[in-house]
């Protein structure tokens, strides 16, 4: 009588036998999904959000700032300013947070703007935010997002209507972009200088929206980041020429 391998085997079903093995077969996949779960630091689930109290130098790096922990508004802070060679406007002045890579999430920080005695008179107190930052690959390529406290309440009503301002470093200062598409890339807003005033930015692909004060709404929208949809990097704490800034509790959460 012809034998198969599944008589030589013992075995008087072949059906029986592939779907044991294919039930063996799951069962031993699911396991080895249960147990490489389990290997998973405990960290890596909490890596997607970052928090600062910015009360520590060591917790940033500088670029083209100097950065000091003070006492500032009843709070404990991070004293940021430009040093060196002027560089222009809207440029990598700022300090970073290392090992940071943000893609698409939400930034959140507080800051205080005011000028310095020695500021240029144009000077308006700039402080925000940087994000997507190359730092790792050095070119220090960014987004940016800030306020200028004294244009919130200025009598000049234009000056009101650039109380924000998005840039991306290098090449798209507010000038340009001014230029190129006036009141596109900067709107009104509230600010009174030199107090706390919470910010938030809201990043997906080419999309970002800039949120002040705990407000509901964005006060600025730009749909056309210039650096791309697929950009990443660190976050920074930026401010311009002559601005006094401080910041405290930066939050970052990356989706």
């Amino acid at each position: 009588m012809r034998r198969g391998v599944s008589d030589s085997e013992g075995i008087s079903d072949p059906t029986k036998l592939n779907g044991d093995i294919k039930t063996m077969q799951t069962v031993w996949a699911a396991s080895l999904v249960i147990v490489l779960s389990m290997l998973v630091p405990p960290a890596v689930a909490g890596e997607s959000d970052v928090t600062l109290r910015l009360d520590d130098v060591s917790q940033v790096r500088p670029r083209n700032v100097t950065v000091e922990a003070v006492r500032y508004g009843g709070s404990n802070a991070l004293e940021v300013r430009q040093t060196g060679p002027y560089r222009g406007f809207d440029t990598d002045t700022f300090a970073f947070a290392p090992g940071l890579d943000f893609h698409n999430g939400t930034i959140e920080v507080d800051v205080a703007g005011s000028s310095l005695p020695d500021a240029p008179p144009n000077a308006r107190g700039f402080i925000g935010v940087a994000f997507r930052i190359d730092a790792e690959g050095g070119s220090f390529a960014s987004e940016g997002f800030y306020v200028r406290p004294s244009n919130g309440r200025a009598e000049d009503q234009v000056r009101r209507n650039r109380a924000t301002q998005y840039f991306s470093y290098p090449g798209y200062d507010f000038d340009r972009l001014r230029r190129e598409a006036p009141g596109q890339y900067e709107s009104y807003v509230d600010l009174v200088v030199g107090e706390w005033t919470h910010l938030r930015i809201e990043v997906a692909g080419a999309t970002a929206q800039f949120y002040v004060g705990g407000a509901a709404q964005p006060a600025l929208i730009v749909r056309d980041l210039k650096r791309g949809p697929d950009a990443h990097g660190t976050v920074g704490l930026f401010v311009g020429i002559g601005a006094d800034g401080h910041f405290r509790n930066l939050s970052v959460h990356s989706q």
